[in-house]
C-alpha cells in the first residue's frame, strides 16, 4: 500500500459512512484519485454499504456506492485492472 492517492471533495454531501471507505481505498496501490459524485434515492433498500465497479471510465472506472435508499457515483482513477478494484474494494468491506 502507498499513500500517494487523493480524496476530491467536491460535495458537502456524502453517504454516511461512505468517506472512511474512500480514505482507504486511496492508500490502495494504483489507485491515484477517488472523486465522489452525485447522489441520488432509489427505491429499493440496501441495509449495508456496497460498492461495486460499474463501468469503465478514462483512466479508471465508475463505483456505485449504495446503502439504505441512497446511491452515490464515485470515479476512481487508477492502474488496476476491474478484477483487482473488485478485489481491493472488497478487502475494505
Amino acid at each position: 500500500m502507498s499513500s500517494d492517492g487523493r480524496l476530491v471533495w467536491n460535495h458537502s454531501t456524502h453517504l454516511p459512512g461512505l468517506i472512511p471507505i474512500l480514505e482507504k481505498l486511496i492508500k490502495c496501490e494504483g489507485i491515484t484519485t477517488v472523486t465522489p459524485g452525485r447522489i441520488k434515492n432509489t427505491r429499493s433498500h440496501i441495509p449495508k454499504m456496497k460498492l461495486r465497479v460499474s463501468v469503465p471510465i478514462r483512466g479508471g472506472y465508475k463505483v456505485i456506492a449504495r446503502q439504505g435508499k441512497t446511491v452515490q457515483e464515485v470515479f476512481v482513477l487508477t492502474i488496476l485492472e476491474q478484477a483487482q478494484l473488485e478485489q481491493a474494494i472488497a478487502d475494505l468491506l
